[in-house]
Order: C-alpha cells, then sequence, then structure tokens
C-alpha cells in the first residue's frame, strides 16, 4: 500500500510541476523530482545529512588527487572551462569556481566510463542557482555568494551534485565515447522533423545542412546555450516533470524549438547564416520559448505545446 501511496504522490508532483513550479517551492521540488528526496516526509532531513555527508566523503577521498599526473588533465580541463560558463557574474565568483570544479571533478573520478566531457559543465548552473534560491530573494547574478554562511554553501555544493548526477543517470551516453547518446538523439530529430515538418526538413536538405551541425550542441547542452538562465530553469520543471525528461521529452522540445523559427528558416536564402543563427543565438527573454511568470500559468501557452502534442 505505501508503494502505491508513494508512487501516486509522485504521479500527482510532476502533474503539478509540468507547467511551472513557484520559486519558494522549486527546491524542494526538484529534489523531489530528481529521486534525491524520497517522499517520505520523515526521512528526508536524515537522507539529506547522509548524503551531503557521503559527498564529502568524496571529496577527501578524491579531491587531492586532482594533481596527479592521471587526473590532472581532466580537473585543468574543467579548470579552463568555468570561465566561459554563464552567468559570468556569477561563475567568475572565486567561491563559486571552487564550488563547481570540485563538483564536476569528484563527478568526472567517479564515472570514468565517460570522465569529465566539456557540456557536463553547464549542467551544474540550473542546480546551483535554484538551491541558492532557497536562502535569498534578489537575484543570484547580483548577489555575492560567499556572503552565505559556509554551512549554508556546503549544503547547496553537496545538493547541486547529487542532483546533476541523477540527471547525467539518465543521459550518460551523451558523454561516453564517440558521444553515442546525442548521435542517435540527433538522429531522431531528423527523422521527426522529417514527419512533422517536412518543408523545414527538406529545405534543409536542400541547402546540405547537417543536423548535427546544429542538434549536437542542443543535445550536449540541453539548450542552454540558446536560452537565458532562467528559461533553463523554467524548461527544467517541465523536464524533471517527465519521467525521461531529459533523454526523451528534450529530443521533443529541439524539434519544437527548430519549428519555433522555420518562417525564418524558410525566409533564408543562405542557409549557412541561418544555421549559424540557429545554433549560436541565443533566445532574447521576451522571446523566451517557455513562460517566465513565478506563478505557473494554467497551461503553457509556448512553443513546449508543440512538444506535448508531438509527445
Amino acid at each position: 500500500a505505501s508503494v502505491n501511496v508513494m508512487a501516486h504522490f509522485h504521479c500527482e508532483l510532476r502533474k503539478l510541476s509540468w507547467s511551472g513550479i513557484p520559486r519558494q517551492v522549486r527546491p524542494i521540488t526538484w529534489k523531489l523530482l530528481s529521486g534525491y528526496l524520497p517522499a517520505n516526509a520523515e526521512r528526508r532531513e536524515s537522507t539529506l545529512h547522509r548524503k551531503r555527508q557521503e559527498y564529502f566523503g568524496f571529496i577527501e577521498q578524491y579531491y587531492d588527487s586532482r594533481n596527479d599526473e592521471h587526473h590532472q588533465d581532466t580537473y585543468r580541463q574543467i579548470h579552463i572551462d568555468i570561465p566561459r560558463m554563464s552567468p559570468e557574474s556569477l561563475v567568475l565568483q572565486p567561491k563559486v569556481t571552487e564550488i563547481f570544479e570540485r563538483i564536476l571533478f569528484i563527478w568526472a573520478i567517479r564515472h570514468p566510463a565517460s570522465g569529465y566531457v566539456q557540456g557536463i559543465n553547464d549542467l551544474v548552473t540550473p542546480f546551483f542557482v535554484v538551491y541558492v534560491f532557497e536562502y535569498i530573494e534578489e537575484e543570484v547574478e547580483n548577489f555575492n555568494v560567499s556572503s552565505l554562511q559556509e554551512e549554508v554553501l556546503q549544503n547547496i555544493e553537496a545538493d547541486s551534485f547529487w542532483c546533476m548526477s541523477k540527471l547525467l543517470d539518465g543521459i550518460q551516453d551523451n558523454y561516453t565515447f564517440a558521444q553515442p547518446g546525442i548521435q542517435r538523439k540527433v538522429k531522431a530529430l531528423e527523422k521527426l522533423v522529417s514527419r512533422i515538418d517536412e518543408t523545414v526538413h527538406r529545405h534543409m536538405q536542400q541547402y546540405e545542412v547537417e543536423y548535427l551541425q546544429f542538434a549536437f550542441r542542443w543535445m550536449n547542452n540541453l539548450l542552454m546555450r540558446e536560452l537565458p538562465l532562467r528559461c533553463t530553469i523554467r524548461l527544467w520543471d517541465t523536464c524533471q516533470a517527465e519521467p525521461e525528461g531529459f533523454s526523451h521529452f528534450h529530443l521533443y522540445v529541439c524539434a519544437a524549438f527548430l519549428v519555433r523559427w522555420r518562417k525564418e528558416i524558410l525566409e533564408e536564402k543562405d542557409f549557412q547564416v541561418r544555421c549559424f543563427f540557429v545554433s549560436c543565438c541565443a533566445v532574447p527573454e521576451p522571446q523566451c520559448v517557455l513562460s517566465l511568470r513565478e506563478t505557473p500559468p494554467p497551461s503553457l501557452t509556448c512553443r513546449v505545446e508543440g512538444s506535448v502534442r508531438l509527445h
């Protein structure tokens, strides 16, 4: 009976979260949706305490090895990639840089099948920002993270590590050798677009544009380079509410994102310029693919509705 109750709890939580999660309850909701926290409220505090201790046990066990010959290339690449992340005002804060370096290095050491791959670094940011929101009211981009108490920062770091790990558990083949997961998803996206918008698909064929040219990054970074951070966080509400949100549902989001620009794509004669636009432009917040209202709307009123119809 208790198993059925827990299953019902998760089912209802997903339904409520799909159209957006209010900021004040987003931290605990993400922890529940990811499977980091149990549905049983009586077990949550003990689970948090145990998992946070476990993470810092990994730090003690592994982090000093970052300068060893076997691991120094991994650490060096992480150290190079973090300043390239956004928002710069956040990730360039020394305290945040240190936290991200530890999270990414420990994850890489514990997942030797893939190790660290560029793109994984971006996936820390939404979790970190959402869990900082648990303790502040202002926008995180303008906040001095080092002003938080050390214990609070440690909790945010450990929670971000575990939730990022849960996400990556479902898409790790995106980052193993030759990135087969991404290769499959790009092929699936091409097949999907050919079915739902044959005109766009034929236009791309006519100009010899490979889906891999733009969709690789969409899969590798989960559209984080294309969307403002607030949009990404809102999108992740929905992706985490889907049972296979980052592995399967994300494909449909990418298709909806592509169809969103169909008019511009079809009007473009120099398609390489258009391909650059699709791949590299960031969607301005007023035109964001998702609603940004902090109070969830009755339903999504933008392109992800299309992804549900496709799904």
